[in-house]
Formats: structure tokens, sequence, C-alpha cells
């Protein structure tokens, strides 16, 4: 048995994008990944965070409806030691990437835009047979470097693709549209995860 891998999920506030992939995500590995052996763990932080705030209420409701559940989550500041404790991170938007890549540099290769990772992660063929679910630490960090090496073989997502609509104080509708970038993403990056 290996370790449990860290995915790291990074918004601006920590209060609408990544906690609802935070919550959804980690529902989705657990149903794909049951069992009491290793897990991947998936956790959030903001560039801005409302720190000690629940998320948003609108972006909970949207959580609610495609099956996450909300409750309990507290909001919090993106430091250099969540991202370097992690596997992998996860953004909203190419520019939380850079901001990420910027704190903690050596993390560059491992951080990717949701939507970015769920469209590189479609063309990975195979991972090493020496890495197995099993071992998800090991099979994160496969993924991962997989990823990153197709960075240059896929032409890149234009930004409007990439970045994951901010719907803070604003109309129901940017939440549902939130909401409807997510949910298209994960079904990708969970396969793939979930080996």
């Amino acid at each position: 048995m290996g370790d449990e891998a860290r995915i790291l999920i990074v918004c601006t506030g920590n209060i609408c994008r990544s906690p609802f992939i935070e919550r959804l995500l980690q529902r989705q590995l657990d149903e794909r990944r049951p069992g009491s052996g290793p897990r991947i763990l998936v956790h959030s932080a903001g560039t801005g965070a409302l720190t000690g705030s629940a998320m948003d209420e609108r972006a909970a409701a949207q959580l609610l409806a495609h099956g996450g559940d909300p409750a309990g989550f507290t909001a919090r500041d993106l430091t250099p030691a969540l991202i370097a404790e992690s596997d992998l991170v996860l953004t909203a938007t190419r520019e939380h990437r850079g901001k990420v890549a910027t704190m903690y540099p050596k993390a560059m290769r491992q951080v990717f835009t949701l939507c970015d990772f769920a469209d590189l992660v479609q063309g990975v063929d195979g991972l090493s047979p020496d890495v197995t679910p099993a071992d998800p630490r090991a099979w994160v960090r496969e993924l991962t470097h997989q990823a990153a090496a197709r960075r240059g073989l896929n032409p890149p997502l234009e930004r409007a693709q990439a970045d994951i609509v901010d719907p803070f104080r604003r109309e129901d509708e940017v939440y549902i549209t939130m909401a409807e970038q997510i949910v298209r993403s994960l079904p990708a990056v969970v396969r793939a995860l979930a080996g």
C-alpha cells in the first residue's frame, strides 16, 4: 500500500469555485475508490481568501444541486506550505496558476487549471506499469508528470475555455455557469485520478 495523495484546489476567495471543486471532486473520487486504504485527499485555499468564511450561499446551493455537501467548509489562505505538501494543484484560472507558481516555483510542473488538466489527461495513454491506483500518491504524481509532458503536444485551450468564471456577487446565472463549467471538466479528471 502506498501513501495518500493530496490535491489542492485554488481560486481567489476560497468561497465559491475552489470549495465547489474540492467537495464535488472528493465525493466523486471516494465513490470511485471505495475502501479503507490510502486515499486521494482534496482540499482548497484562496489567493485572497475570505479566511474563516463558509461557502458562498449561492455556490453552496449549486454544490448541493450537483450532489456535493458544503457543510463545515471554512475558507483559508493559500500558503507555500500548502502548495509544497500537494501532489497536484488545480486552479480555477490561469491567473491563479501563475500566482501558485510565483509563490512556490518548484510546483510549476504540477499546477494546472482544472479545465486544462481535464483536457490534458484525456490524451494520456498509460502510466508506468510500476504505478497502480493502489498507491494513490505515486499514481497522482505519475499522472501529473504525464499531463505536464503533454502541455507542448496538445494545442492549449483558449482562455475562455480554460478559466472558470468567478460568480462572486454576480447574478444567479453566473453561479449556474460556474457549476456547469466545473461539472463538465470533472469526469475526465475523476476517470484519470481514480485509475
